[in-house]
């Protein structure tokens, strides 16, 4: 009997610790916006040669080559060359692009990003600050106009789950030398847009509300149709508002980067990629699917993780789509996008590049515009 009981109360123990890190992996994930980490440390900056170099410490991160910015903790934006100067076994070096920020200097902490423009001028977009009336307060957004007629499609940029606006201007500059108008949009809880509640994310179930209300206001200044543009977690928003029949006719595409196609399996791979086994990412389902337990996770409403599987809900796709996927994601599997793709080759497209998440653009910047440009010229023509 003794036996019994100890067998039943470590079997109580162990629910309880299984069911107290699911609630941790759900709470980390719907986390409220907070700044950046702050990982690396600037070793030097050698003004010898005729751009100013800045030193690193030697990691699968700085040693990658491609298009990448630091982010200082000071405020500095350093946006640095593809090539990669090898500065011995622990150190490398990265060309400035453009102007140094001024204060930047060995000893100071920076982000590592693919974030490469801090604002649309950055980019060399011509923008206006507007605000979209959402449910819960006004979303601030950028409406970037083209330098040709007025379109009659928009694009809608969406950032994705910890990101900011400004790192969708990588595609907003594709769209306008496409001679698309852009509106480049915030949502609840980002950090920019409206706060509600306890600043929890709804991992897009309640922000897609936001990004409809942008839709309207596309609508009602002179947009006809729209093309909308993910971005991982804005991936998911974007084929919930592809996939409203309300909307049908007006969604004239949609364009995914590193998206969300499923949140169960993006969960089991963000906990692979914390260290965690995978199958420790179903630990937090319960917190997230139902109601009493959802609040307890912090959340005002469950989400509710099927109707973000779209590769289970993939017949109701019906507009082009193209995906722009790395191969080394470790946050949305590339695999999803691959078995959308075999799916849906009617209207699915895949790129693919050895990228990890949202980094694309960064790894390879020249093809991934060209893709997309050639994506949105056959889009174009078909209509």
């Amino acid at each position: 009997m003794r036996v019994g009981w100890a067998f039943t109360g470590a079997v109580a123990a162990t629910g309880l610790a299984l069911g107290g890190l699911g609630l941790v992996i759900a709470r980390r994930l719907t986390a409220p916006a907070s700044g950046r980490k702050y990982d690396l440390t600037i070793r030097g900056v050698d003004h010898t040669r005729e751009r100013p170099i800045v030193v690193l410490d030697r990691s699968q991160r700085t040693a990658t080559p491609g298009d990448y910015c630091l982010i200082v903790e000071n405020g500095g934006w350093v946006r640095l060359s593809p090539e990669v100067e090898d500065r011995g076994p622990q150190l490398v070096g990265r060309e400035v692009v453009g102007e140094l920020w001024p204060g930047v200097a060995a000893g100071q902490r920076a982000s590592w990003s693919g974030i490469y423009f801090q604002t649309p001028a950055d980019a060399g977009l011509q923008s206006t600050d507007v605000e979209i009336q959402t449910d819960v307060g006004p979303a601030p957004a950028w409406l970037v106009t083209s330098r040709d007629a007025p379109s009659p499609t928009w694009a809608i940029h969406i950032h994705g789950l910890g990101s900011t606006r400004a790192g969708t201007l990588r595609g907003v500059q594709v769209a306008s030398e496409a001679g698309l108008t852009s509106l480049v949009v915030t949502y609840r809880n980002d950090g920019e847009g409206p706060s509600v509640g306890t600043g929890r994310s709804d991992l897009g179930a309640a922000e897609v509300d936001d990004v409809r209300a942008a839709v309207r206001f596309a609508r009602e200044n002179g947009a006809r149709s729209v093309i909308l543009f993910g971005w991982s977690m804005g991936g998911a928003i974007a084929l919930q508002l592809a996939a409203d029949p309300k909307l049908r006719g007006i969604v004239a595409g949609v364009v995914l980067e590193s998206p969300v196609l499923d949140w169960v399996s993006t969960i089991k791979a963000n906990c692979a990629r914390s260290g965690l086994p995978a199958q420790t990412g179903v630990l937090a389902m319960p917190w997230l699917n139902f109601r009493p337990l959802a609040r307890m996770t912090g959340l005002i409403n469950p989400v509710v993780l099927r109707r973000f599987d779209w590769i289970a809900r993939v017949d109701e796709l019906t507009v082009p789509t193209l995906i722009l996927h790395g191969t080394l994601d470790t946050s949305s599997p590339f695999e999803s996008s691959t078995r959308l793709r075999e799916l849906r080759p009617d209207i699915v497209d895949l790129e693919a590049f050895d990228a990890d998440h949202t980094m694309s653009w960064n790894s390879d910047c020249e093809r991934w515009r060209a893709g997309l440009s050639a994506w949105l010229a056959s889009l174009a023509a078909a209509r």
